[in-house]
């Protein structure tokens, strides 16, 4: 480089700029990026239990053709400094990637994989799907994903299903969007004589679910089915209803209908317990709000005020919303269907 394209190099304002955006924006998106792939495809877990080749993770993760693709990759991750390099083997090298890569911090590493995979993509097409571009459908989230990432709220769901199930009757629980199941497992746990449906709209979580019920030992207490709330056809047998992390993905004009319609299945002096971000949290839920306002399906966060008026639109009453994090906008409402004999509410807990 001679001497005059080093003068223009110094008076140019790009570069500092291009090396800052470097040092502070670029350089992390791709270290968040590398470790969400990284704990995704198994990658970190593998590694925490011992350093590995090339051909060794090639066969973990199936890879047959490429293996040059992946040593890039996994070069990347060492020039990032989240792996290293030693006698022919990678090994986990970064704090994050030794924490992501431990078995106890799964919902962590399924919270980054969600802000890679969803949230960035839709910070990045939401002018162009306000101007009219095609809009995200249920197709692209991956429900394992979410179900594993909200296990970051799971003590605080916990707290609120501890509130409203019941020790020692037999009880009939409804679960609405299942997830994993963990949470209606928690509350079978809760009563030995609670047997439950749980139910999701997509059927690899719905499958997953089952197959957790049967590990845990549950099958022959709570049933699993792919089903729509919407179209469920039922008897109203249920004592208790429970809705977590999904009345969003409900449109906010279709809301009222899909909280009578889950009344519907209440028997007289059943509950609903309904847990979900609401607007005004931190960033990562505006985000998340921002994704389901660009869905063919769905609609945004509900404001609190205005869930509590659905559910009373929705004939629910004695309606009653809780705060479960301190200083979040992560709340619980409970609503009751009204005994028509006694025409009063069952005391709430909550």
């Amino acid at each position: 480089m001679n001497v005059a394209t080093l003068a223009k190099l110094a008076r140019s304002r790009q570069v500092p700029l291009l090396a800052s955006l470097a040092r502070g924006l670029v350089t992390p998106v791709y270290r968040a990026s590398f470790l969400a792939a990284a704990s995704g495809n198994g990658v970190l877990r593998r590694l925490a239990v011992r350093p590995c080749d090339l051909d060794t993770l090639a066969n973990a993760l199936d890879v047959r053709e490429d293996r040059d693709v992946l040593r890039a990759w996994l070069d990347i991750g060492v020039r990032l400094g989240e792996l290293g390099f030693d006698d022919g083997c990678y090994k986990l090298r970064g704090r994050a990637a030794k924490a992501l890569g431990r078995p106890r911090n799964d919902a962590i590493a399924a919270a980054l994989e969600e802000v890679t995979r969803f949230h960035l993509p839709v910070l990045l097409e939401a002018p162009a799907i306000a101007r009219g571009g095609k809009r995200l459908t249920l197709r692209d989230q991956d429900g394992a994903v979410i179900a594993r990432s909200t296990q970051v709220i799971r003590p605080f769901v916990e707290e609120a299903v501890d509130l409203v199930v019941e020790r020692h009757e037999p009880r009939r629980l409804l679960e609405v969007g299942c997830g994993s199941g963990v949470y209606a497992r928690h509350a079978a746990l809760l009563n030995p004589r609670l047997t439950a449906l749980a139910i999701d709209l997509q059927d690899d979580v719905a499958a997953d679910a089952a197959a957790n019920m049967a590990a845990w030992g549950l099958a022959d207490r709570v049933e699993v089915r792919r089903a729509d709330v919407r179209d469920l056809d039922m008897e109203p047998v249920f004592d208790l209803v429970t809705m977590h992390n999904n009345i969003y993905y409900f449109p906010t004009d279709e809301r009222v209908k899909v909280l009578e319609r889950v009344r519907s299945l209440l028997a007289p002096g059943g509950r609903l317990l309904l847990t979900t971000p609401c607007r005004g949290g931190p960033v990562g839920m505006e985000v998340l709000d921002l994704w389901f306002s660009c869905a063919d399906f769905g609609g945004p966060l509900p404001d609190a005020a205005e869930l509590v008026d659905q559910l009373r639109s929705a004939g629910f009453t004695g309606v009653r919303e809780r705060r479960l994090i301190p200083g979040g906008e992560f709340r619980a409402f409970v609503g009751t269907h009204r005994d028509p004999e006694h025409g009063t509410d069952v005391e709430e807990l909550i």
